[in-house]
């Protein structure tokens, strides 16, 4: 990626997406984790430790090219994103817990991303230059990532009027940028876009539909209710390719435009497979009546 424009536009990218993040959230949402510690561990333990492990275990069976398996290892690393929220409400989990682990996930990434990026770029690129996220670089993820959340956070708390009427604006600005990140990626890798979805693509594919699958099954088999499995199911499976792209692309980082193809590929594929996880698990089980829970709007409790 040699575009000043694009790299200059990624962290402003990413801090709409978390502005738009916090703009939902609340105080709340994270005594919400002590008041249901069970399905939130479960559906931590999923994002932060099982995800990362699997990825690693892909990167080597599929034999991807280093920096593809480093890209990859990192969107296993990033947060749920606030799209997780929408595919829940549309099959009836409960968004009152996505928000929760959006909103845990997004302050442990601070610490988890670094260590689970630096573990793997040690492995994959040990005989290539150091490449990883020093404190000093972990500082400014802090900064792109948690800021805009605390500047939405405090602008629902002292004016909850204007932060529902920039709720939808962001979002459909977070995603019109996302896209375009991500179709300038595409362009500027075009000669080599084959070759990179030819090695990472089924990859991809396998990973994300992996994740959907232990995100619901997981919590499941830990007797979590079904509406609670399916917020996990889609938390667990759609991240955050905003802060992955960033953090691959921008220079002050890892400054690799070919960790962001994985990143790339997946936020195309998520929407898909998540859609057609939705109606697999709809079709399975027939829930109760779901009530409105919109993030940033009414909030549902836990069962």
């Amino acid at each position: 990626m040699d575009s000043a424009v694009i790299l200059a536009s990624l962290p402003f990218a990413l801090g709409i997406v978390m502005l738009g993040l916090g703009l939902g959230l609340t105080v709340d949402d994270f005594r919400r984790v002590g008041r249901h510690p069970k399905a939130v561990g479960v559906a931590l333990l999923c994002q932060v430790v099982l995800l990362p492990a699997i990825c690693f275990g892909l990167a080597l069976a599929f034999r991807l090219p280093p920096e593809l398996a480093v890209g990859l290892i990192l969107v296993a690393a990033s947060p749920g994103g606030p799209t997780a929220n929408l595919y829940s409400h549309l099959f009836g989990g409960n968004v009152a817990l996505n928000i929760t682990l959006t909103a845990t996930n997004s302050v442990l990434v601070v610490v988890t991303l670094p260590i689970v990026v630096n573990l793997s770029a040690e492995y994959f690129l040990a005989d290539e230059a150091a490449i990883g996220l020093r404190f000093d670089k972990m500082l400014q993820v802090f900064t792109i990532v948690l800021v805009p959340v605390a500047i939405g956070m405090l602008v629902r708390a002292r004016a909850p009027k204007m932060a529902q009427r920039l709720n939808r604006p962001v979002q459909v600005l977070s995603v019109v940028v996302l896209v375009g990140v991500i179709f300038a990626v595409l362009f500027g890798q075009r000669e080599n876009l084959a070759d990179y979805f030819l090695s990472v693509g089924l990859a991809v594919l396998v990973f994300n539909i992996v994740s959907l699958l232990i995100g619901y099954g997981v919590p499941r088999l830990a007797d979590v209710d079904h509406r609670a499995a399916i917020a996990a199911g889609f938390e667990v499976g759609i991240h955050n390719t905003a802060l992955a792209l960033t953090v691959a692309l921008s220079p002050a980082l890892l400054n690799s435009a070919e960790m962001a193809i994985p990143s790339v590929v997946y936020g195309i594929v998520m929407f898909f497979t998540a859609a057609g996880f939705g109606w697999l698990i709809t079709r399975r089980v027939q829930p109760g009546p779901v009530p409105l829970t919109i993030p940033g709007d009414a909030r549902g409790g836990f069962k």
